[in-house]
C-alpha cells in the first residue's frame, strides 16, 4: 500500500473507514476482464482484509460495500441501497457557513425529535462524489437539496419533514 488512504463507505447503514480500498479497486480493475461479481467481491475483500479488521459476521456486508464502491469507480450501474433511516450530510470544508448549516440541522432534528445520521463531510473527494460546486451543500438521503447557501431553518425543516414523511410511507 503506497498511501494510507482511508475511504469512507456505508456498511449496513454505518459509515466505515477502509484503508487502501482505492488501491485495491485499481488492482482488481487492472486485471483481465471477465471476472464475475462474486469473484471481484471475494478478491477485494481479501485485499482490504490485509490492512483492515473485518469482523467474521460482517464479511458479507463488507463484501457488498466494496463491490458497490468498485462498480461506482468503474462507472457501472449500482443498485441503490435500501438502508432505513434519515441520512443527512453537510458538505463543506469547515467554514463558518458550513458549521452554521450543520448546527441548524442538528437544532431542527432535536426540535422535531427525529433521529438521523448527520455527517459533516470535509474531504474534497467525498464532496466531489455528490457533484456539487459550491459550499455549504446540504444532502438529505443522497439528494442534494441546497448548494452555496445556508437555507432558512423553515426550508430545512420542510425538506426534512417531506423526506421523513415519504420514508415512512415506503
Amino acid at each position: 500500500m503506497l498511501k494510507n488512504e482511508i475511504k469512507q463507505v456505508m456498511v449496513n447503514g454505518k459509515v466505515v473507514g477502509i484503508s487502501g480500498l482505492d488501491e485495491a479497486i485499481r488492482e482488481i480493475a487492472g486485471m483481465e476482464s471477465g471476472l464475475g461479481e462474486a469473484e471481484i467481491q471475494k478478491r477485494l475483500l481479501a485485499i482490504i482484509s490485509l490492512h483492515n479488521y473485518v469482523p467474521a459476521n460482517m464479511q458479507e456486508a463488507y463484501g457488498k460495500a466494496v463491490l458497490r464502491e468498485f462498480k461506482t469507480a468503474q462507472g457501472l450501474p449500482v443498485a441503490q441501497d435500501t438502508i432505513p433511516g434519515l441520512k443527512i450530510a453537510v458538505l463543506g470544508m469547515g467554514c463558518t457557513r458550513c458549521s452554521q448549516l450543520e448546527s441548524d440541522v442538528r437544532d431542527i432534528l432535536s426540535e422535531m425529535k427525529i433521529a438521523a445520521d448527520l455527517q459533516h463531510i470535509t474531504d474534497l473527494q467525498e464532496i466531489g462524489r455528490y457533484g456539487v460546486m459550491g459550499s455549504p451543500a446540504l444532502v438529505i438521503n443522497n439528494k442534494v437539496v441546497s448548494v452555496g447557501e445556508v437555507p432558512p431553518k423553515s426550508k430545512i425543516r420542510q425538506w426534512i419533514t417531506e423526506t421523513f414523511a415519504s420514508h415512512d410511507n415506503k
